[in-house]
């Protein structure tokens, strides 16, 4: 695997061995091995990559074929159910049944903040259509937050409440204040922290270990 895997294609290796084609990856992957730039320039690389692989070519659609579907799908065709998840003609695709108007609230549960929907915009990904309220509450009565700094609440101020989210309970600090008053180095005392960061290291060699076990009895 070693010695071949870098030069030659996976199929190849596979028939070999023996054995399937992500049996070989998995193993590859789990010996950190990865293809040399030279295997694309061996004299028979197009027939490795498929793009001239007769039987690749013989699937192909051919100029002129005609779909084997052409003409099922009619206008308005639908089989089951699904006629009843269908956008319907001149409907809106905010008129779907999870559509939430414009000024919805909810709490954002990894950045565990309160957001409210301020736009419609179809240009804009759903997530970017939501504000977080309490920088909506800064910047309403302060203006655009400085480059370089966040919003956020005071120490033990925090709500979800949106009538309680008010400017005293708020604060602007730097990018690297906020990262120094989360990181457990300075959370906790010296003794403890220590103890974090042997717990993260121990938790990350059991995780890798845990998936080489994985990858090993999957390629066998």
């Amino acid at each position: 695997m070693r010695l071949n895997y870098p030069r030659f294609p996976a199929f190849l290796i596979a028939h070999v061995l023996g054995r399937s084609v992500c049996a070989v990856q998995r193993r590859a992957k789990t010996l950190h091995l990865s293809k040399s730039p030279q295997v694309n320039q061996h004299p028979l690389a197009h027939l490795w990559n498929g793009t001239r692989n007769p039987a690749f070519v013989a699937a192909r659609f051919q100029p002129g074929q005609v779909p084997p579907n052409k003409g099922q799908r009619r206008p308005g065709w639908h089989s089951g159910r699904m006629k009843e998840t269908q956008f319907k003609k001149g409907r809106l695709a905010h008129e779907a049944r999870n559509y939430v108007p414009i000024g919805t609230e909810k709490v954002e549960p990894k950045r565990k903040v309160l957001m409210r929907k301020v736009t419609d915009d179809p240009a804009l990904f759903s997530a970017n259509r939501w504000r977080p309220v309490h920088v909506m509450a800064w910047e309403a009565a302060n203006g655009s937050v400085p480059e370089g700094h966040i919003v956020i609440f005071k120490p033990g101020m925090k709500t979800f409440v949106s009538a309680e989210i008010t400017v005293d309970r708020l604060e602007v600090v730097t990018l690297a204040e906020n990262m120094r008053r989360n990181s457990f180095h300075t959370r906790y005392p010296k003794d403890v922290a220590e103890l974090v960061r042997l717990k993260a290291l121990i938790t990350r060699k059991i995780n890798r270990r845990t998936k080489e076990q994985r990858d090993e009895e999957q390629s066998q």
